[in-house]
């Protein structure tokens, strides 16, 4: 598989990331396995977190007791230096390792002043001084965030969401991740899923030489379809371009990305889901989003409490409160329309 070096790190990672975010949804075994296929294929770069609950421990059970192991990247939520140090002995722990290759602060509303001696920038300081973890990253979906991280020349990688809805002014950061010789991880390479033709998708992100994307895989015939990606990469024709600007046409605006960072909800509201299900019952078999316990599901927008915590917490400043309420209705409207 073709491989390009990830900025300053000089590390020469398969262009083809694996996110392990959705190995969460799936069994021990069945992980182990895609993970494992996954690196025979050549796929030599995963990314994962502290908080995707047990997708670490299902790295280290791939990958932990390896001799010759993939790159691992992986992240923290910590607001401190201490609570950084306690994230990243854990995910050692998990990982079944000594070290990681990239150790990334996960999505921070802002930059941490990297002279606090107490704070998070200090602790990938200390972990890398100690051995701990190879190179410093950083991941945020707010651009002005990315794009001061990168010229700040405090971090190894940045990690930003990018796909074919991405602005123009979003793309630009790969020109200036290059310039400053920063690794550019692009995050939801497929909107969440909203995006349905990866070959579409793939072929965009490849005309930049230096995107790295992290493909979130969650089954066998996901990952083949990127294997078979690699051996005959798609060229980006007319038809293609066509076929992109139809799907911007369609989903660029103020949508639902799936984040998750709205969750955890009070009222139990699946939002990331719930927040955009009318564009996932255009873009996917419909069947599998109106059965009774997703009507179940949606009906508990109707117990939101107003809490404010989605609103206050997603990167896109969305109105969740509000978007959901309209989704339910049309959903409900959608619902209602269907043959009996």
């Amino acid at each position: 598989m073709e491989q390009v070096r990830l900025g300053r790190t000089n590390m020469m990672v398969s262009r083809s990331g694996f996110g392990a975010l959705p190995i969460q949804r799936i069994g021990t075994s069945e992980a182990v396995r895609l993970l494992r296929r996954a690196y025979e294929q050549g796929i030599n770069f995963f990314d994962t977190a502290r908080g995707y609950t047990d997708s670490e421990m299902k790295l280290g059970l791939a990958f932990g007791n390896m001799r010759e192991r993939p790159f691992i990247a992986t992240k923290s939520h910590a607001g401190d230096k201490t609570d950084l140090l306690r994230d990243l002995t854990t995910s050692l722990q998990m990982l079944k390792v000594d070290y990681v290759d990239i150790l990334q602060l996960h999505n921070p509303r802002t930059l941490p002043d990297p002279n606090d001696v107490d704070g998070p920038y200090a602790g990938l300081l200390e972990a890398k001084e100690r051995g701990l973890v190879r190179y410093i990253g950083i991941t945020n979906h707010r651009l002005t965030l990315a794009l001061e991280a990168v010229r700040s020349g405090l971090y190894d990688t940045v990690q930003y969401p990018l796909s074919l809805l991405s602005s123009q002014e979003e793309l630009v950061l790969a020109d200036i991740c290059r310039r400053h010789d920063v690794g550019l991880i692009a995050m939801k390479a497929l909107s969440g899923g909203l995006i349905t033709n990866a070959a579409l998708a793939f072929a965009f992100l490849r005309q930049f030489s230096g995107i790295v994307p992290i493909w979130g895989i969650q089954y066998e015939h996901e990952l083949d379809e990127f294997i078979s990606l690699e051996k005959q990469p798609p060229q980006l024709d007319t038809a293609m371009l066509q076929a992109i600007e139809r799907e911007r046409a369609e989903l660029v605006g103020d949508f639902c990305r799936g984040c998750g960072y709205c969750l955890p909800c009070p009222a139990n509201i699946p939002i990331p889901m719930a927040a955009r299900i009318t564009l996932l019952l255009q873009r996917a078999p419909y069947q599998q989003y109106v059965t009774t316990p997703w009507q179940e599901s949606m009906a508990r927008i109707n117990d939101c409490i107003e809490c404010g915590h989605c609103k206050a917490h997603c990167p896109y400043n969305l109105d969740t409160p509000a978007l959901l309420r309209q989704q339910l209705e049309q959903y409900r409207d959608f619902v209602s329309k269907l043959p009996c």
